[in-house]
């Protein structure tokens, strides 16, 4: 019954981690912080910009400066969620970036990698 009950336990803290992770991204997009956003980019991730071809496993740092970039040039002021789920271990964001005009989709993969969810591509259309 101990083990049963620990068990139930690590499973919880481990639920709650990831949402606390997907909440603070969803916060990060919503505040138009392209560095807050970058803070849970995996060290190596894909990305992918209007009317350009996607790159593929780009570094943690370079993916900054190019989402920075996006941001700054666009002047991307939020974010609003349209579709959040999870399949196999692998979570979905969709929904559009703000920036007063008519805005850009954005999809998002993110996986928990060493104890956290760390966001694997980005797609902005």
């Amino acid at each position: 019954m101990k083990k049963f009950i620990f068990i139930l336990i690590v499973v919880f803290a481990a639920f709650s981690v990831k949402a606390q992770d997907s909440n603070g991204i969803l916060n990060a997009l919503k505040s138009g912080n392209a560095d807050q956003v970058s803070n849970y980019f995996d060290k190596i991730l894909d990305i992918k910009f209007p009317e350009k071809d996607e790159i593929k496993g780009i570094g943690k740092n370079q993916a900054s400066i190019a989402l920075k970039s996006f941001y700054d040039n666009n002047k991307i002021k939020g974010f609003e969620l349209s579709s959040q789920r999870e399949m196999g271990g692998t979570m979905y964001i969709a929904g559009k970036l703000t920036n007063g005009g008519d805005g850009y989709k954005l999809s998002m993969m993110m996986r928990t990698k060493e104890g956290r969810t760390q966001i694997i591509t980005v797609r902005i259309s």
